[in-house]
């Protein structure tokens, strides 16, 4: 009877193992750096490139059935998106700190709590967005000085759109809670469903009932929601301690302080970022609305850069996570030199291939305004060519961040890359406006982007050579 029972329990350990490893996915603590963090990093790769196709779609459509005022519109709501939803984006980031740390120290005692503290904050984060974004979104736009044309359509598209907000942050804290555990496959599956809804939509409603940039908000929404219900389902039937449970989400106190020190700063750098970038987009608008079109459609093909460098700095923060909760510190190096390698090569890459391609690309777009192209191709030259300075820039921070490092990369962010934007925007750029108009102009802003990016990698490097050295290089 003893040695039935010992078998029984040996098998159970073995099944429970074996889910365990399913659900993990990637073993990030031991062997070979480069080849992990490449399988890790590629899905998020096809699941960012996807995001942006079906918002490049949003883009596209109403370029091809509205016009170049709706272009703007939707493109300079971008930029106020992004500030009223990324200090809660950082706080998810943070939050996959904490989870894959805890993970890679084994504290399975702790991940219950911490993970429903997690998906609770998506709640009532989303909760929160959606109502501030509602209510305020034309004051906001009319702060930034959004064109008279585009004005009535962007307020439109913005209200609509945080609507769906609370379904975006469940998805984005489920997400933080999956990839934390070495799973990225899975959001990838989600995001494709919902994104071909999206793109399904955007046709139906635009091409077909002619509703405009209402249209397009409405598929965004309706996407979102979808994609919240495949990741809530997911996490409800996760074959791990991860597993969610609904009646027992709460907000718990210890790992709400461990969530909140690592992830605020990382989303105050997140929000001050966009906020330069709300600023510039002032600027952007005050050239013109061929140059707020044509900015908007470049930014659209730059974010495809963006997301294949920003996938590696987050496979670089999620190992490094679980690497310095296991304490295995001889590991970051490589893991940090493997990251910087792969942006590299891949920010240069399509860098290149974008500018040399850039007019087809940029028609796409904007098919009837040859202006509003000339304006993007300028965007192309100085902005897309050196983006890899922003992606190294970026896993800086995302490798300071897994090693529990997070105010410093806020600071150094905050003042290297927001605070020179922002100078030079209200010194150099309003000098030289006073006598150079049009495209002329409009490089003269641009520079200040790879610039600041520079600036900043040198900082966040040296910061990171230190704290190896000082604290981490005698364990």
């Amino acid at each position: 009877m003893f040695e039935k029972k010992y078998e029984e329990n040996t098998l159970m350990e073995r099944l429970s193992l074996r889910r365990q490893n399913r659900s993990r996915g990637i073993d990030m603590l031991n062997g070979p750096v480069l080849w992990p963090l490449i399988c890790y990093s590629v899905p998020i790769v096809l699941t960012q490139v996807l995001q942006l196709l079906f918002n490049a779609a949003d883009i596209v459509v109403v370029g091809q059935f509205v016009g170049d005022s709706a272009v703007a519109a939707v493109g300079s709501c971008a930029p106020l998106i992004n500030l009223l939803i990324n200090l809660f984006v950082g706080i998810s980031l943070g939050a996959t700190v904490v989870l894959a740390s805890t993970l890679g120290a084994n504290q399975k005692e702790k991940i219950h709590d911490l993970t429903h503290t997690i998906f609770s904050l998506g709640v009532i984060f989303g909760v929160f967005t959606c109502a501030i974004g509602v209510v305020f979104a034309r004051t906001f736009l009319e702060w930034m000085g959004t064109t008279p044309e585009s004005i009535d359509q962007a307020t439109t598209y913005l209200r609509i759109y945080f609507l769906g907000a609370p379904a975006f942050m469940i998805y984005t804290f489920g997400r933080a809670i999956i990839v934390a555990t070495g799973d990225t496959k899975r959001p990838l599956i989600y995001l494709s469903s919902s994104g071909v809804l999206n793109v399904v939509l955007n046709v139906i409603l635009v091409a077909v009932f002619r509703m405009g940039v209402a249209g397009v908000a409405i598929a965004t929404v309706a996407s979102q929601v979808l994609s919240a219900i495949l990741m809530t389902t997911a996490l409800l039937h996760h074959a791990s301690e991860c597993r969610i449970f609904i009646f027992e989400l709460r907000l718990h106190k210890k790992p709400l302080s461990k969530i909140l020190k690592l992830g605020l700063p990382v989303g105050f750098q997140n929000t001050l970022f966009s906020f330069s970038n709300v600023i510039i987009q002032s600027s952007v608008n005050s050239l013109g609305t061929f140059c707020a079109a044509g900015n908007s459609a470049c930014m659209n093909i730059d974010s495809f850069i963006y997301a294949g460098m920003n996938s590696f700095t987050q496979g670089c923060m999620t190992f490094a996570g679980q690497n310095y909760g296991a304490k295995k510190y001889h590991r970051l190096n490589d893991i940090y030199r493997s990251a910087l390698l792969s942006i590299t090569a891949i920010g240069l890459t399509l860098g290149f291939i974008a500018y040399l391609f850039g007019s087809p690309l940029l028609k796409l777009y904007l098919p009837d305004s040859p202006e509003s192209v000339e304006f993007g191709l300028a965007r192309m030259l100085l902005i897309v060519i050196p983006d890899f300075l922003c992606g190294i820039m970026d896993c800086g921070s995302g490798m300071l961040r897994g090693i529990k490092r997070s105010v410093y990369p806020m600071v150094a962010t905050v003042i290297g890359s927001c605070g020179l934007r922002l100078l030079w925007v209200f010194t150099v750029f309003a000098h030289f406006k006073r006598t150079t108009h049009g495209i002329a102009a409009y490089k003269i802003l641009l520079v200040s982007y790879p610039l600041s990016w520079a600036l900043t990698f040198v900082a966040l490097f040296s910061y990171y050579v230190y704290v190896k050295k000082t604290y981490l290089s005698k364990v």
